[in-house]
């Protein structure tokens, strides 16, 4: 077993503002896991939100020691993005040389495609208007908040796209005023939940709160070891593999959840479609699907996933899995 790692860097369409800054490129770190003349590929996006960085998270994979399979992996990396990408390697790896599909191996009913969330990044009202009537479209906006001036932004995307269900994110910007003073709003306005409203260390206010907005938790919420501390505070959990450490622990994630009584929402960081692919297979059913990294990008990669109005559809087996 052979273990490659490259970093890519994918052009965006434009700008993407959150609240702790901008982009205008995704990089990536791409993996590739090599046995016995078969390939499989893996995408990770290192995220300096949780102490990495494309270098640190490079280390940790060429600092792997082979052959190892899925489960030995888990108790050699942490969760994290470097995790992630391997893991996702060796279930292409293990499709690849089994001829059946990473949902069968994992005994998943067959997917089909998931209506996904659209972006609007942070900008001025008028900014945000004018990308809500160019998305106006879409079934699903989720729109990234986080500061004063939040409700003013919110009515400027509703008048943009007045027909859109909406999600919010806060990026961890509101305090438990904040989100108190806002909620009613947003309800009124056909806002469904609100993403990560408090910082995940400050996150205690939520305790015994009054949630009439639904609240889901993102930062606060890496794999299964997060959940004991979730409760009573959120009413929904958001599954990033780079957060989990790859579609392994997500899937576990994602089946103690729901046991748990959350729902379940599935985000991405900003990559292509090769880190989207496995999220798609936890996307299934979920209450709110987030997967639109791909059409953030201005390039993606060779067999892309298909977007349409049924939403994202699952990977071909030339992309993943």
């Amino acid at each position: 077993m052979q273990i490659t790692v490259v970093e890519d860097t994918f052009r965006l369409k434009q700008a993407f503002v959150i609240s702790r800054g901008s982009r205008t490129e995704a990089r990536v770190l791409t993996v590739c896991v090599e046995q016995d003349g078969i390939r499989g590929y893996g995408e990770c996006v290192p995220y300096a939100r949780y102490g990495e960085t494309m270098a640190s998270v490079a280390a940790q994979i060429r600092n792997l020691k082979p052959p190892f399979n899925r489960q030995e992996l888990q108790a050699m990396l942490p969760g994290g993005a470097a995790r992630n990408a391997v893991d996702c390697a060796l279930w292409d790896l293990e499709a690849k040389k089994s001829g059946k599909r990473v949902w069968q191996l994992a005994g998943l009913p067959e997917p089909g495609p998931e209506i996904t969330a659209f972006t609007l990044s942070l900008g001025t009202p008028e900014s945000m208007r004018s990308e809500a009537a160019k998305n106006a479209h879409r079934p699903l906006l989720k729109i990234k908040l986080g500061g004063e001036g939040d409700l003013e932004r919110l009515r400027a995307v509703r008048s943009g796209a007045p027909n859109a269900a909406m999600v919010v994110d806060a990026n961890e910007g509101w305090t438990p005023e904040s989100y108190a003073a806002l909620a009613p709003q947003m309800l009124a306005l056909g806002v469904q939940m609100v993403e990560q409203p408090l910082p995940a260390g400050a996150d205690d206010a939520l305790l015994g709160m009054e949630r009439p907005l639904p609240v889901c938790a993102d930062e606060s919420c890496h794999d299964r070891a997060s959940l004991p501390a979730l409760k009573g505070k959120y009413d929904m959990v958001n599954i990033k593999l780079d957060k989990t450490g790859g579609l392994t622990e997500a899937l576990l994630l994602r089946q103690e959840a729901i046991a748990l009584g959350y729902e379940i929402m599935v985000g991405c960081m900003v990559g292509s479609s090769l880190a989207m692919a496995p999220a798609v297979l936890v996307a299934q059913g979920a209450a709110v699907t987030d997967l639109d990294g791909p059409l953030l990008l201005g390039e993606d990669r060779e067999h892309a996933l298909k977007f349409d109005d049924l939403g994202v559809h699952p990977p071909d087996a030339m992309l993943w899995g």
